[in-house]
């Protein structure tokens, strides 16, 4: 069956051009299986529509280079939000603000409120990951940027891919990066994968992770 690598950071586009950028990859815990792509705008476009969006894996042609997305920019836009943000530009701000509690609206960065204090100033978006949920309401896991993978007695890199069979976005394999034995990634077979979750946990030891690189 034909598998595809789906790498963190990889460039993706829209029919219509609109650049985006892979985040990071959705996947059903039960069946280890890629739901949808994280997939977040590229730079440069309106801050406003900034939050990646949730794009299914059978919308994706993850063969094609960049990834080529099922979608124009509007429809793009359309689909659920993979984040909400802690702090939003509105029309009005040149700074990202914040939403006050008791419908008070909307308030820029160092702002007075109402016991005195002024918002904090919020220099990048904080946003926080949405995931959605599985048939059986089991919410689904997302690994990318900053997630490590860890043996069974520390931890043995940067999570940097997935190699999936393309049909069934089934994880074949899990690939490393940043790692001190000298090679560029090293694949490590889904059944050396324990679980994933806050990273990637494996049910083998980093000597057993090294001798993978050989």
């Amino acid at each position: 069956m034909a598998e595809v690598t789906l790498v963190i950071g990889a460039a993706a586009v829209c029919r219509d051009g609109f650049p985006g950028e892979l985040k990071s990859l959705v996947l059903d815990p039960g069946t280890r299986a890629v739901t949808h792509l994280v997939i977040e705008p590229g730079r440069g476009r309106d801050t406003a529509q900034g939050l990646a969006r949730l794009v299914p894996l059978d919308q994706a042609d993850a063969t094609a280079e960049p990834i080529a997305l099922g979608y124009t920019e509007a429809g793009f836009k359309d689909l659920p939000p993979a984040e909400e943000t802690l702090a939003q530009f509105v029309p009005g701000y040149e700074v990202p603000v914040q939403l006050l509690p008791a419908g008070e609206g909307w308030r820029g960065a160092g702002g007075p409120v109402a016991d005195g204090s002024t918002i904090p100033q919020i220099r990048e978006m904080e946003t926080i990951a949405l995931v959605p949920e599985t048939a059986d309401g089991t919410p689904e896991v997302e690994e990318g940027r900053g997630d490590h993978i860890r043996a069974t007695d520390g931890d043995v890199g940067q999570f940097h891919a997935l190699r999936i069979e393309a049909a069934s976005g089934e994880v074949r394999q899990v690939l490393l990066r940043k790692h001190p034995w000298g090679h560029a990634e090293i694949a490590i077979p889904v059944s050396a994968v324990s679980g994933f979750d806050a990273g990637v946990q494996l049910s083998i030891t980093k000597a057993q992770v090294k001798d993978l690189a050989s």
